[in-house]
């Protein structure tokens, strides 16, 4: 179990057919996701049970929108960008400048890059789907790799 100053943290691991995937969550939401290991204690909490049944399906092709209850900590700024990450249609692309126009702060888009990458729920929060806006990949906090491949998987199934 982590503490997080409020609530323990606990995990549960997911082998991806890109690696390994961390999920942490409280005894209600999810906190944090991410490629490779976080350390947490494994507890059978409903919510890390329903997110590996989802990212399961997700990575089947079988799901395009999550529906798992989120708990992020941010500022309002990155609070703002991660809800309109989640606007992103499910194999669709944003550039940073289009995300910062659409939280009406269109000179923000290096500070809304700086929130893309402090996203602490990958691939639930698909800020995989935020590239440059000449379209080249940009910036991923878990390795341009798995933005790539992410992009990919989801204009196979689309």
């Amino acid at each position: 179990m982590r503490e997080t100053g409020e609530n323990p943290l606990f995990a549960a691991y997911y082998r991806s057919p890109f690696g390994l995937i961390s999920i942490l969550s409280d005894s209600e939401a999810i906190r944090a996701l991410s490629f490779g290991y976080l350390p947490g204690d494994e507890q059978e909490k409903p919510v890390l049970h329903d997110a590996i049944i989802q990212l399961q399906e997700y990575f089947a092709g079988k799901r395009k929108v999550f529906t798992l209850p989120l708990r992020t900590k941010g500022t309002p700024f990155q609070e703002s960008v991660w809800y309109q990450l989640q606007q992103i249609p499910y194999g669709e692309t944003r550039s940073y400048a289009d995300i910062a126009f659409e939280i009406d702060n269109p000179k923000a888009f290096r500070a809304v890059g700086m929130a893309n990458n402090r996203n602490p729920i990958g691939i639930i929060i698909p800020c995989h789907r935020v590239i440059g806006k000449n379209g080249a990949l940009v910036g991923y906090a878990g390795g341009l790799q798995y933005k790539q491949k992410l992009l990919e998987l989801e204009r196979l199934y689309r």
